[in-house]
């Protein structure tokens, strides 16, 4: 399955929809995105969508493949034209945005020893669950 990025007002995703591949094949076999937006096009009555892909975070492919738009869409994220990257929304107020992945990133790292943590956006820091 294919999946697309419905793309509102402020470029949010307001939708992320599935299509069948078969759906997105040129006269010799080959996926377009262009013919799937077409289609989605025909279906909804609505024209902006970007492909994404499911198995996309942080730029890279989790199965091997070639990565789409640095991250998977969701709902209330942002299509940044620029980058042509999706990017979510941004959870606190200190953290940045990675160029490279286009995630969000805190201004400590999160200690990797096991434990649970929560960021605490009032002392910049991970606190235990």
């Amino acid at each position: 399955m294919a999946t697309f990025a419905k793309i509102g007002l402020n470029n949010k995703v307001i939708e992320v929809l599935s299509v069948h591949n078969n759906e997105l094949l040129d006269s010799n076999g080959v996926e377009q995105e262009t013919i799937g937006i077409d289609f989605l096009t025909k279906l909804t009555g609505w024209s902006i969508w970007k492909q994404t892909s499911y198995n996309t975070i942080g730029g890279v492919h989790k199965l091997g493949g070639t990565p789409l738009r640095k991250n998977f869409a969701g709902i209330g994220h942002t299509y940044d034209e620029d980058r042509d990257a999706f990017i979510a929304k941004k959870p606190f107020a200190s953290w940045t945005l990675n160029e490279t992945t286009c995630l969000w990133e805190a201004p400590v790292v999160r200690p990797d020893d096991g434990q649970t943590y929560s960021w605490n956006e009032e002392t910049k820091q991970w606190d235990v669950i």
